[in-house]
C-alpha cells in the first residue's frame, strides 16, 4: 500500500471540504473494495476521508411509506433491521447473503451501491423496488444512479446520504454466488408493488451491470407465481463470461433465480 493521509469526516460539511483541499481523495465508507484495490497498489489516493462517523448518513427509520437507509449502515445491520424484515423482506434477505459475516459487519450499502460492481447484489434491490438515492446534492431514482458496469451518475465530489425504499406487497431476491467469493452470478430480485406493478431486476450476469426483464415483469403482471416465468429467456448476448460460467450458464440462471425468487416471495 502506498503511502496516504487519513481523515475522519465528523460531519458532512467537513467531509466536503476535506475532499476539496485534497490532490487525490477517495471518500471510504466500508473500504472492502477500496483497501483491498489500495493494498494490491492499484489505487493510490493521497487522502482518505472516512464517512463513518458522520451521524446522519447512519441508521434506519421509517419515512411515510418507505424506509430510509444510511449509507454508512452496514449490511449486517439492514439483514438484522426488524424493520426491514417486516416490510421488505426481500432487502433483508439479500443484505443478509452479502460475503461473508465479516464483510457484512464492516461493508455498508452506500459503499456498495457506490462501487455499482457488476456482480453486487444492492443494485438489483434498488432497481426493483425503485428506490431513490440521496446524495449532498441531490435525489436520484435509482435507474438513473446506476450507468454501467462500475459506473453511476455520482460527480466525484458527490457522497451518498441515504437510499430510500418504497414498501412493496411482496419482495424476494435468489442469487446463485460464486462459491468462492459469494458475489453473484446470477441474481435477481423480484418486487410487486402496491400499485399493482412489478419489477424484475437482474444483478451478477449482465455486461453493463444491473438491469430489468420486461417480459417477465408482463408475465407477472398478470399471474404472479413462479410458474410465469418458467419460459422466459433472456438473450445470452448481452451477459457476461468467464472462467465460472459462460454467457448461456448465466443466461439461464437468470430464469433459475427468478423462479426461486416468486417462490420465497409467496
Amino acid at each position: 500500500m502506498y503511502e496516504t493521509n487519513y481523515h475522519r469526516a465528523g460531519t458532512l460539511d467537513e467531509a466536503a471540504s476535506l475532499f476539496s483541499k485534497s490532490d487525490d481523495p477517495k471518500f471510504l465508507s466500508g473500504g472492502q473494495t477500496l483497501i483491498a484495490t489500495m493494498k494490491q497498489r492499484l489505487a493510490a489516493p493521497s487522502d482518505l476521508i472516512d464517512l463513518g462517523h458522520v451521524p446522519e448518513m447512519h441508521g434506519i427509520c421509517e419515512d411515510g411509506d418507505a424506509i430510509a437507509i444510511g449509507a454508512t449502515t452496514t449490511h449486517s445491520e439492514v439483514a438484522a433491521s426488524e424493520l426491514v424484515r417486516s416490510k421488505i423482506p426481500g432487502l433483508a434477505k439479500l443484505a443478509n447473503g452479502i460475503g461473508d459475516p465479516a464483510v457484512r459487519h464492516m461493508g455498508t450499502i452506500g459503499g456498495s451501491v457506490a462501487n455499482n460492481d457488476p456482480a453486487a447484489d444492492y443494485p438489483s434491490a434498488l432497481v426493483a423496488l425503485g428506490a431513490t438515492v440521496s446524495t449532498n446534492k441531490r435525489s436520484l431514482p435509482a435507474e438513473d444512479f446506476f450507468t454501467g458496469m462500475f459506473d453511476t451518475a455520482l460527480e466525484e465530489d458527490e457522497i451518498i446520504v441515504s437510499v430510500t425504499f418504497p414498501v412493496v406487497e411482496k419482495s424476494a431476491y435468489a442469487k446463485y454466488p460464486n462459491p468462492a467469493s459469494r458475489y453473484a452470478m446470477a441474481g435477481v430480485f423480484v418486487a410487486k408493488h402496491k400499485d399493482g406493478s412489478v419489477k424484475v431486476a437482474v444483478t451478477g450476469a449482465g455486461q453493463d451491470g444491473v438491469f430489468r426483464v420486461a417480459a417477465m415483469e408482463s408475465a407477472l403482471s398478470s399471474n404472479w407465481s413462479a410458474d410465469a416465468v418458467a419460459d422466459i429467456s433472456v438473450s445470452a448476448d448481452d451477459m457476461m463470461a468467464d472462467i465460472h460460467g459462460s454467457a448461456a450458464y448465466r443466461a439461464n440462471l437468470v430464469t433459475v433465480m427468478a423462479k426461486r425468487a416468486l417462490e420465497a416471495a409467496g
